[in-house]
């Protein structure tokens, strides 16, 4: 089967995005820093359409990151579009642009239905109204034998760690303090026997890997 692998910047102090998240924020105020070491490589630039960019100790973590891929799935927040009901005339398509870098199947966990939106590139984002389960198991049939990624946002990671359903988790350390926002560990008492397999240390970031034993 498989595997459902997890990835996500956190603060310091456990949060994966700032307070006062909105259209204007996405993050939330001063979210945007959790990223900024992922910005600059040429691992991450590639699958974004952009030239150039730097190789260090983060590249071969990121190449790892997105190898074998077939489908994601990703909480309402991280897809956006303000809470509650889809406009009807003026559509949410995602933060991505016509051309999502995902060049796969996504599946966004949501309260509200919607029709399947297909993207340029091979994206296509499905909304599974029936839970997390059922997102998995549409992500695991779409991904035709390759991982399923978990991108978040916290909401959507805090209900698949509690049910004991990632397989890895990749966690990237940014050595900042944003003292408020969405705490990636809020109500998880339990890794469910994922144990840390790997660190990196790399510019602005420390990358940790833990795996199902």
């Amino acid at each position: 089967m498989s595997k459902l692998r997890f990835r996500i910047s956190m603060s310091l102090d456990g949060f994966v995005a700032g307070p006062s998240q909105s259209l204007q924020e996405p993050l939330g105020i001063g979210g945007e820093q959790l990223h900024e070491w992922v910005f600059p490589l040429e691992a991450w630039r590639r699958p974004h359409g952009m030239d150039g960019g730097v190789v260090n100790e983060s590249t071969p973590v990121m190449e790892e990151e997105l190898a074998n891929i077939g489908a994601t799935i990703m909480g309402r927040n991280m897809f956006g579009g303000a809470p509650g009901p889809w406009s009807k005339t003026d559509p949410w398509t995602g933060w991505w642009g016509r051309n999502p870098p995902f060049h796969h199947p996504v599946f966004v966990l949501t309260h509200h239905a919607r029709d399947p939106l297909i993207m340029e590139g091979g994206t296509s984002f499905t909304f599974v109204t029936d839970g997390i389960e059922s997102a998995l198991d549409q992500a695991r049939r779409a991904a035709g034998g390759k991982d399923v990624a978990l991108a978040g946002g916290a909401r959507a990671a805090q209900q698949y760690l509690k049910a004991g359903l990632v397989d890895e988790m990749q966690l990237h350390l940014v050595p900042t303090l944003l003292g408020g926002g969405e705490r990636l560990f809020d109500g998880v008492e339990t890794l469910h026997a994922l144990d840390m397999v790997k660190t990196v240390v790399a510019p602005n970031v420390v990358h940790l890997k833990f795996v199902r034993k």
